[in-house]
């Protein structure tokens, strides 16, 4: 069993990862947040919101990486996987991460509007549930949060067509 100051050492660098594919949506006009799926300390697989490129509602950063990891390891439970995630998940990802047995969640900001962990509806909190999720939230959060805070300043900002 590793050590308190290990695994917050391994979620922060993760974190930054999932931090980095959050800025290649904010580059891309998108919502900016990203993850990145980790089994055995290694990235499986990374996503970033896609929903308006891909003109699909359920292309939240957190389906696109749990999408890629099952194509990936031609399984959809992904079992002993670790997702990290900018923003705390809404109700659609949570239910996504179940089903697919994740392991562990970790997330940086929390989401005040559709958060479903921990702002709002404690889903994981629930015990009607087959499988649980460990959780952190909070980590890197400022960094996580002024991402969301900046690109929505943006959009006020600039007019829209």
């Amino acid at each position: 069993m590793e050590s308190a100051e290990v695994t917050k050492m391994r979620d922060e660098h993760f974190m930054r990862e999932a931090l980095q594919m959050a800025r290649l949506a904010k580059e891309t006009g998108e919502v900016p947040v990203g993850a990145v799926l980790v089994r055995s300390g290694q990235i499986v697989s990374a996503g970033f919101n896609q929903s308006i490129s891909k003109c699909d509602p359920t292309a939240h950063a957190e389906i696109v990486a749990i999408r890629s990891a099952a194509k990936k390891q031609f399984n959809y439970r992904l079992i002993d996987c670790e997702l990290y995630v900018t923003i705390e998940p809404c109700a659609m990802c949570i239910g996504a991460m179940l089903h697919a047995r994740i392991r562990r969640l970790v997330f940086g900001a929390l989401e005040p509007r559709a958060g479903a962990l921990q702002s709002h509806l404690q889903l994981l909190e629930k015990k009607h549930f087959n499988h649980s999720i460990v959780w952190n939230g909070g980590v890197l959060q400022d960094r996580c949060g002024s991402l969301m805070t900046e690109f929505f300043a943006e959009r006020r900002k600039s007019p829209r067509d």
